[in-house]
This record gives structure tokens, sequence and C-alpha cells, in this order.
């Protein structure tokens, strides 16, 4: 069986986006919001949402224990800003806060404090459901 750190990382997260599909709702509010201050315009994909929280749902699998902080980085661009030089921008905290949450009911993810680093961690369910959608 194929695991994380072996596999194809782009198909790996379109092929959990699939699977997460029945387990998560998308909110009414992601047909009108870009996904950072950065961006000019709002995404351009149906199902983006779903693929941003297979995106995280790996990074937590990575990184964890992970907080919002740090995956708004992770997901942040530079800006254009015309003539001025381009400038660093974090991601939109609403949407990561949002898909953690809707992880978190799913049983996919739960909250730890280990030490000084707090966050977010993959559970058991999470880790099958990712092994599981990895593509070699």
């Amino acid at each position: 069986m194929t695991t994380i750190y072996e596999g194809n990382t782009q198909k790996s997260v379109e092929k959990l986006a699939i699977a997460l599909k029945d387990k998560l709702t998308i909110p009414e509010w992601t047909k009108f919001v870009k996904t950072g201050a950065g961006k000019e315009r709002t995404p351009s994909r149906e199902d983006w949402y779903y693929v941003r929280a297979a995106s995280v749902l790996r990074k937590v699998y990575l990184k964890g224990p992970i907080g919002v902080a740090k995956l708004r980085v992770k997901y942040g661009n530079k800006k254009n800003r015309g003539h001025k030089p381009e400038k660093f921008y974090r991601g939109s905290g609403k949407i990561i806060r949002s898909i953690l949450q809707q992880l978190e009911k799913a049983n996919l993810l739960k909250d730890k404090k280990e030490g000084v680093h707090k966050g977010r961690i993959i559970t058991p369910l999470g880790i099958s459901l990712v092994d599981k959608n990895t593509v070699r």
C-alpha cells in the first residue's frame, strides 16, 4: 500500500477531494469569497472547497500539530500591487478554520497540545482515508 510520503501529491489531493464530498458540506458564502487578500478573483473551480479541504487534511497529516496561523502562511501568495513591489499576503483564515471544524466534526482531525505546540492532528480514521486515496 502506498503511503502519503511515496505518492503523487497532486493526484492524491484530487482523489481525496472526491472522497471528502460526502463528509463535508460547502457553506453558502463560498460562492462569493476570495481565498486570500493576495488574490484578485474568486476560485474558478466549482469544487475548490473540497480540494482545499483535502490539501489541508494532507498538510495536517504531514506537519501536525498545526494551527490556523501556520496554514494561513502555507496558503498565502504574493499580491500584484501594480508599480509597487509584490508583497506576501496570508491566506483566508475563515476558510481554513471552517474546513478544520468540518474535518473535526467528521472525526478526521482532533485538537491536541504537545508541549509548546498546539493545534490539530490527524486521527486514525483520517490516516486510513488519506492512505487509501494516495496515488502512486
